[in-house]
């Protein structure tokens, strides 16, 4: 069994080669008041072992720092903005890592409700479209399927009025951004107008795609059959099932599998960590 850090490794260990990427982008300890005797692998690793086992703080194994501590760290660096900015670093180096500029030209957009547990907050409704109680998250992924922007509120919101606040936090931050796909859920005059008007940019209606209850990147032809559906394709069709696998990514899991966090905030650092912890895998193959 390999050792990490004087303990057994747990499968949501970062190895040491993930951990070379990551390192520059978590804050060092402060050089005022007490000597840091915790190291920021070791914290790193008891949240994503949150992450990944879906376990509360409080029953973070022993052989990992105290859960007070842990929990402490991860709000801190939530309030910070430390969790979005390691998401956007690693997606410019998986980019590039693909020969592809940092910057993406097409977005596309979706929205995924999912369930709450039994949580505290005022942040929760119902979607009276997929019939469930809970939240609902959107994101804007490029056409590799790594996000551009996240976004967790209650689930009685219609999608453009999510989108919308989605959109603006990629103001200024995206200049190549010249085409937006979506389906028909947010073909509505006022919020095309809108999104047109803010980035001069393409909103792009796919009334080709296969209905939600299809497999996705499958459709169903006459003869009865599933033929595999192209996964980007020059015309509207296949385009938004980039969106598909990323949803399918976090809801892999277990801590994201339905929403059991008491701030939507929360929810959008846990997505975003989920996200890192995945590019991390693409750029340093190792333990998943």
């Amino acid at each position: 069994m390999k050792m990490t850090m004087g303990r057994r490794a747990y499968p949501s260990d970062l190895t040491d080669e993930q951990w070379e990427i990551l390192e520059p982008l978590i804050p060092k300890p402060s050089q005022e008041g007490r000597v840091a005797f915790i190291e920021r692998r070791e914290i790193v690793n008891a949240i994503l072992y949150v992450l990944r086992s879906g376990c509360p703080w409080r029953q973070l194994p022993h052989d990992l720092p105290a859960w007070q501590t842990v929990y402490w760290y991860f709000q801190r660096w939530e309030r910070e903005g430390i969790w979005k900015q390691i998401w956007q670093e690693l997606h410019r180096l998986i980019r590039m890592l693909a020969g592809r500029d940092p910057d993406p030209c097409v977005g596309i957009l979706d929205s995924q409700t999912v369930k709450t547990g039994p949580v505290r907050g005022s942040e929760k409704g119902y979607d009276w479209v997929k019939k469930i109680w809970g939240r609902k998250r959107h994101l804007l992924v490029d056409s590799m399927g790594w996000p551009m922007a996240i976004l967790v509120e209650a689930a009685q919101w219609l999608d453009p009025l999510g989108a919308e606040r989605l959109l603006r936090q990629v103001v200024g931050h995206v200049p190549r951004l010249a085409s937006i796909w979506a389906d028909a859920a947010y073909h509505q005059q006022g919020f095309l107008s809108w999104v047109q008007n803010l980035f001069r940019v393409r909103v792009l209606r796919t009334q080709e795609i296969p209905p939600h209850y299809a497999p996705p990147q499958l459709q169903r032809h006459a003869t009865g059959k599933f033929q595999k559906v192209p996964r980007l394709m020059k015309g509207k069709l296949g385009q938004r099932w980039v969106v598909e696998p990323s949803f399918a990514w976090i809801s892999r899991l277990r801590r994201l599998a339905r929403d059991v966090e008491g701030k939507p905030a929360s929810s959008e650092a846990f997505i975003a960590l989920a996200f890192s912890r995945l590019m991390l895998q693409r750029l340093a193959p190792g333990s998943s």
